[in-house]
């Protein structure tokens, strides 16, 4: 490898991680509300699940302590958490296309 591609490479390297990094959370725009009982069941499912095995809350109110880093209880059943969390419009999800490219559903 030339010392011109080193260099190029490792330029591309660096710059995702320092972009990457922010010093504040980016505020994120709410997802519409969910008017399917049968998607909100599976996305708060889904993000219960998230949350069983090991992900993060993210209700303001369950966040790290700033001094000690410790996070509180969530107090309650985690399907509880998830589905607030639906609610609240902090699950970012997606519905899929009923009629796929190049299907003509005969």
């Amino acid at each position: 490898m030339t010392e011109e591609t080193d260099q190029t490479a490792a330029g591309a390297e660096a710059e995702p991680a320092s972009a990457g990094m922010a010093t504040e959370p980016a505020e994120r725009v709410p997802m519409p509300p969910i008017e399917s009982r049968f998607l909100y069941v599976g996305v708060a499912a889904k993000r219960a699940k998230q949350l069983r095995r090991g992900a993060h809350p993210r209700l303001r109110e369950l966040a790290p302590d700033p001094e000690t880093g410790e996070r509180p209880d969530p107090r309650g059943k985690l399907e509880r958490v998830a589905m607030r969390e639906v609610d609240d419009g902090l699950i970012v999800y997606e519905v899929p296309d009923p009629n796929p490219a190049g299907g003509d559903g005969a």
